[in-house]
């Protein structure tokens, strides 16, 4: 089973190392071999450690994005950055059909099968690490809760971007820019099947409203934006939003949220005003072992690592870590 298939460096036959001209922290492209439905595939990410790291946040992106969400190329932008800056080092994985991971008939992806594909990875990583995070963005936020409610392998949770009630006014303006990937050049000679989704080209502008439209920062997401599988859609919305499955969840979390999150945020919807409105509506969803926290970044929508408040969020998600998992 996994065992076989270990974790490999894609890295010349190894892990790189460092030399003095390069940066304190390390990073090195990684890819996992992992087993799911009974089918060996593979899932590719990042590793970025700096020098002495003892805690790894392994970064789960949303649906349409890869790990390159977690490392935006804009000044300040980089979750993955602050992360390693304050000493944990990060693992920003492509979920699978995304990125440079397996591209399975897309009738495969689901939520539950990318959680058991991170299970996997987590357990490839623990002889380095003695403590590990799951970080998520959306879909990847609810990859993140169905891994550690079901394997309880992992040391805290940072869920962004995904509450538990649906707004559905302000969701469906954004599914109706979801179309087939073959349709869209960017995904040209990706040997995807029709079943893959992406966004309508020029429409990435709908996951930072009610934020600046910039014209650089839509750009670079449209540049960089992937697909989703229509099952990681459904689970993930019937696990991680309409369910009480956070309430398995034995470790801290720190939900995090947009205040202009047109996904999860509006009068029929979640009060994102304040962290305490949030803390009330998210609280009865998670169980006492959670000690959950919340936080809300102003003014922006559902991919607020483009925010330019951003650092912000990740200083609060350095600051709950610190207290509640440790370096």
């Amino acid at each position: 089973m996994f065992q076989r298939f270990a974790a490999a460096l894609l890295v010349a036959g190894g892990v790189l190392t460092p030399t003095p001209a390069q940066a304190e922290t390390s990073c090195d492209p990684v890819v996992f071999g992992v087993t799911v439905l009974r089918i060996h595939q593979t899932m590719a990410g990042t590793l970025c450690v700096p020098a002495g790291a003892r805690t790894l946040q392994i970064l789960v992106p949303g649906g349409f994005y890869n790990r390159s969400y977690w490392d935006i190329a804009l000044p300040s932008r980089s979750y993955r950055r602050a992360m390693n800056d304050a000493g944990y080092a990060t693992l920003a994985v492509d979920r699978l059909g995304a990125g440079a991971s397996s591209r399975p008939v897309s009738a495969m992806p689901t939520a539950v099968v990318d959680a058991d594909a991170v299970h996997q990875v987590v357990r490839a990583m623990r002889p380095r690490f003695t403590k590990v995070l799951l970080a998520g963005h959306s879909l990847g936020s609810a990859i993140s809760v169905i891994e550690a409610g079901t394997y309880h392998d992992v040391d805290g949770v940072v869920v962004t971007a995904m509450g538990h009630h649906l707004n559905a006014l302000g969701i469906t303006p954004i599914a109706a820019t979801f179309v087939p990937a073959v349709l869209d050049p960017r995904f040209r000679g990706r040997a995807l099947d029709p079943g893959y989704l992406t966004t309508l080209a020029g429409m990435r502008y709908s996951m930072h409203r009610p934020g600046p439209n910039v014209r650089a920062v839509v750009a670079l997401d449209e540049a960089t934006k992937d697909v989703a599988a229509p099952g990681e859609l459904v689970d993930a919305a019937l696990l991680g939003t309409v369910t009480r499955y956070t309430r398995r969840i034995n470790v801290p979390v720190l939900s995090a949220i947009a205040s202009g999150d047109p996904t999860f945020c509006g009068p029929l919807a979640t009060d994102c005003s304040s962290a305490a409105s949030y803390q009330a509506a998210e609280a009865p969803f998670y169980g006492p072992a959670a000690q959950l926290r919340t936080y809300v970044l102003r003014g922006y929508g559902h991919a607020f690592n483009f925010a330019p408040n951003a650092p912000d969020l990740y200083a609060a998600v350095i600051a709950w870590a610190n207290r509640k998992v440790g370096g």
